[in-house]
């Protein structure tokens, strides 16, 4: 098994918990969500109101991390399916540099009101994104990702590296997170204490 924060001790890992909610597409039954969910193909409507909320609580996280001392190109942002989602989301729309954002059997939420939607004068294009998704995934259809990856291409992210995993579901593989590690690494490397 893979041990991320031993692999980086000198990172400090947050894993925020989605809010319970009615989640519409399994019934209103009441689950973790970071926002409402309608359908699984892309022309179910989007809960803007739920993404722009879980985005916010993303950027206050971040917004936390810069006010005790970080600098916000110190902080990576990522998370799993809506949790990804969200991240993305907030990468796009936050007002900090950020060290990079990890994007895992997700898409791109709101996807046609980009670029509009990015803060105005900032540089997001230079943003580091590994975005990883399972090609037999059939709750985030692989296709989602990909359009999401032509999105951020047309933006002109010259970072943005979108990887496919041939037998992976809606889950994680050995190979996904041997590339998670390296791209952390890479991102956010260990800072030396005498500079």
């Amino acid at each position: 098994m893979y041990n991320i924060s031993k692999t980086a001790r000198h990172v400090k890992f947050i894993f925020p918990t989605a809010p319970i909610q009615p989640i519409t597409l399994n019934y209103g039954m009441t689950m973790t969500g970071w926002f409402d969910a309608f359908g699984l193909d892309r022309s179910a409507k989007e809960d803007e109101q739920g993404i722009l909320e879980s985005s916010k609580y993303v950027n206050d996280l971040i917004q936390d991390e810069v006010n005790n001392g970080i600098p916000s190109q110190r902080v990576m942002i990522g998370g799993f399916s809506q949790g990804g989602a969200t991240a993305l989301h907030a990468a796009l729309t936050t007002t900090h540099s950020l060290a990079g954002v990890l994007a895992l059997s997700t898409w791109l939420p709101l996807s046609s009101t980009f670029p509009k939607a990015l803060v105005a004068g900032d540089k997001k294009q230079n943003l580091p994104i590994l975005q990883c998704h399972g090609v037999q995934d059939p709750v985030v259809q692989m296709e989602w990702g990909r359009l999401s990856g032509k999105v951020f291409k047309a933006m002109g992210f010259n970072k943005y590296i979108f990887k496919e995993y041939q037998g992976m579901v809606h889950s994680s593989c050995d190979e996904e997170i041997v590339d998670v590690i390296a791209f952390i690494k890479q991102h956010l490397p260990k800072i030396d204490a005498k500079l």
